[in-house]
């Protein structure tokens, strides 16, 4: 029963992301000045509607693996959520300073992968491009899966491949700039390691202080 509870607290923590993501729907709109980082790489980039099945797959990957480290890997689970938040935390001040957006196509046609298309464009405005937040999420799953001392090669292939074809998904779907993806991708890695090395750097403080000799810990006044 304590071991349930307690899974259940690790796996309520979730919450805190849709709790900080309220902030997207504000944000998103042409309330400020909007800006194009839109270049002539990304207007050779074709559309295709295909690519909507991966990036609206983000959602069930990105549970999928804060789900499997949550019941595997505590720790690096923790490190991942807090990454993720700050992560969040960071594109929304960009979303206010540095408003930008890019331009969508119109798609044709009754089948389905237009209507989840269309569908996607109606609920989701053309803002928030910079930096990607579906990029920055999906690189960071790939980081938390290798840093996991419980992953598998097949487990980290896989997440590796889904989270590179949800990134160039954003890009075929016309959701996002490359250097929307670039910008996320840099800034994964940076949040995620930071977070890393204030933790580890605690570690060692708690291992020092444990270990200091009983003179110098009264000496010290510990």
């Amino acid at each position: 029963m304590n071991t349930f509870k307690g899974q259940a607290a690790s796996i309520s923590l979730m919450l805190s992301i849709p709790a900080v993501s309220i902030f997207y729907k504000i944000l998103n709109n042409p309330g400020r000045e909007v800006n194009s980082l839109v270049t002539h790489l990304d207007r050779e980039i074709p559309f295709i509607k295909a690519f909507i099945i991966p990036y609206l797959g983000w959602y069930f990957f990105i549970l999928y693996v804060l789900l499997y480290l949550c019941l595997k890997d505590k720790k690096t689970y923790y490190k991942t959520l807090l990454s993720y938040n700050l992560g969040l935390v960071v594109c929304y001040l960009f979303f206010f300073t540095y408003q930008t957006t890019v331009p969508r196509p119109q798609p044709a046609g009754d089948d389905i992968l237009t209507y989840l298309v269309l569908t996607l464009y109606k609920i989701d405005q053309p803002y928030n491009c910079f930096p990607s937040i579906h990029c920055l999420t999906s690189y960071l799953m790939i980081k938390a899966i290798n840093k996991s001392s419980f992953k598998s090669k097949f487990l980290y292939c896989g997440v590796t491949v889904c989270g590179v074809l949800i990134i160039i998904s954003t890009l075929f779907v016309k959701q996002h700039a490359i250097l929307d993806a670039l910008a996320a991708i840099l800034l994964a890695d940076i949040i995620f390691k930071l977070v890393c090395y204030v933790d580890e750097e605690n570690i060692m403080a708690r291992l020092k202080k444990q270990h200091l000799p009983v003179t110098t810990k009264k000496r010290l006044g510990i």
